[in-house]
């Protein structure tokens, strides 16, 4: 094994033995937050010349996906019957997740103990059964970075559950999981500086072993993706002027993404000449369309479901701004592709979002669950003084300097640099 070494102005990783434990990962997995920034670590990792030993769960797509240096380990997801409809998610969560994150840690506890690791990179309770083997035997295992990501069992940056505080009762059995697994690991990841206080109070985790490693986007994808003239194209198709105001939301649509909330602010700007189009679907589908017509605006919406990267990526192109009213939210992986295509964004103030939505530069930052006050920032967005491209151009800086995963991939493994040279050392 190699210690990450620079060449090219980037950190290589030749020759370095990552595991990665997760409990999702596109493309095996779907396209959600979680499973896209931990495919792009993986392909990033990859890149730099490293051996990447996956450990998740079985397929759920058929999407393909193969690399030289990649193995997959899959185990097994028992959870009980009907889970995945409207409901359910906290159950699973607090229950099936952290049986499964046993089994997963105790595959890659005996791969580290036969040798043939480097390091364990882990996702929440993904690790428990690692951690158990961290805890017992650190001569026999190999050095554990755990990302909690959002910390949504602990209620999110702000620790309001998204507005329900019901939650924390229902998640109890997962937060312990979660800290159990923070105990023993050797850094743990803060995807988001708003998060940073969050992760030290939820985890009791100090700042000698809490790393900052923002989630990114990959640029070079976003502008392969989509053009200028895909998001005309588009626009034309469905009808809309290349000077009408467009503004696109896209969410897996749960009530915690706050699209009612949306619906209701927008049932109050019918003055204004404005579409929205919603990419995604989910439970709360039914709940949103409801919601669209109580407020007379379902001729102004289109629900265009759920689509693959390039249709996303136009519509990204096509919009005049993206509106993220979630109230509940780590980083939002979506904020940053709208971002890295030059969109400014109106988003509430949930976990990660002040990161990347600096108020009046990049866009509009308003309080979760409040449609009043989004309704106050749209009205301005879509004024006559708002300064849309500029913001936009602003974003795409902020994107490039902070969130690209040339950035991020060079941060983790300065991490991985880091343990790996003490380990070397002791």
């Amino acid at each position: 094994m190699d210690v990450p070494g620079m060449r090219d102005g980037h950190l290589r990783a030749g020759g370095l033995r990552v595991a990665v434990l997760t409990r999702a990962v596109s493309p095996l997995h779907g396209v959600g937050g979680l499973e896209r920034s931990t495919c792009d670590l993986v392909r990033h990792l990859l890149a730099r010349g490293a051996r990447v030993d996956l450990f998740t769960r079985p397929p759920t797509t058929s999407e393909p996906w193969s690399h030289e240096r990649l193995a997959f380990h899959f185990v097994p997801y028992r959870t009980f019957p009907g889970a995945g409809r409207r409901g359910t998610t906290i159950l699973d969560r607090s229950t099936a997740y952290p049986m499964f994150g046993y089994r997963v840690g105790r595959a890659a506890a005996a791969m580290a103990a036969a040798g043939h690791l480097d390091l364990v990179y882990g996702l929440g309770a993904s690790t428990l059964g690692y951690a158990m083997a961290r805890r017992r035997a650190r001569g026999s295992t190999v050095p554990l970075v755990l990302n909690p990501q959002g910390l949504e069992e602990f209620g999110g940056a702000d620790g309001s559950y998204g507005g329900r505080p019901s939650k924390r009762i229902g998640y109890e059995p997962l937060r312990r999981a979660v800290r159990y697994c923070a105990t023993a690991a050797d850094r743990i990841i803060a995807t988001d500086r708003a998060l940073e206080p969050m992760i030290a109070r939820a985890l009791d985790v100090g700042p000698d072993r809490m790393r900052l490693v923002p989630n990114a986007v990959d640029l070079a994808d976003c502008d392969r993706l989509a053009s200028p003239a895909d998001g005309a194209r588009l626009r034309a198709a469905a009808g809309i002027g290349p000077d009408d105001a467009l503004l696109l939301s896209v969410a897996r649509l749960e009530r915690n993404k706050g699209l009612h909330v949306l619906a209701d602010a927008l049932g109050s700007l019918k003055d204004l000449a404005w579409r929205w189009v919603v990419v995604g679907d989910g439970p709360f589908r039914g709940a949103i369309e409801a919601r669209l017509a109580a407020n007379g605006i379902e001729g102004r919406t289109l629900m265009a479901g759920r689509l693959q990267d390039a249709a996303l990526h136009a519509w990204y192109e096509a919009a005049s701004m993206f509106v993220h009213p979630t109230q509940y939210e780590g980083s939002s992986i979506v904020t940053l592709e709208a971002m890295s295509h030059r969109r400014p964004v109106v988003a509430t103030t949930a976990g990660g979002l002040p990161d990347k939505v600096r108020d009046g530069v990049t866009g509009w930052l308003v309080p979760p669950g409040d449609a009043t006050a989004l309704e106050r920032a749209l009205r301005t967005a879509l004024g006559p003084a708002a300064k849309l491209a500029t913001m936009g151009v602003a974003g795409r800086a902020l994107v490039e300097a902070e969130f690209s995963w040339d950035r991020s991939a060079d941060r983790m493994l300065a991490v991985f640099d880091e343990l790996l040279t003490q380990a070397r050392n002791a």
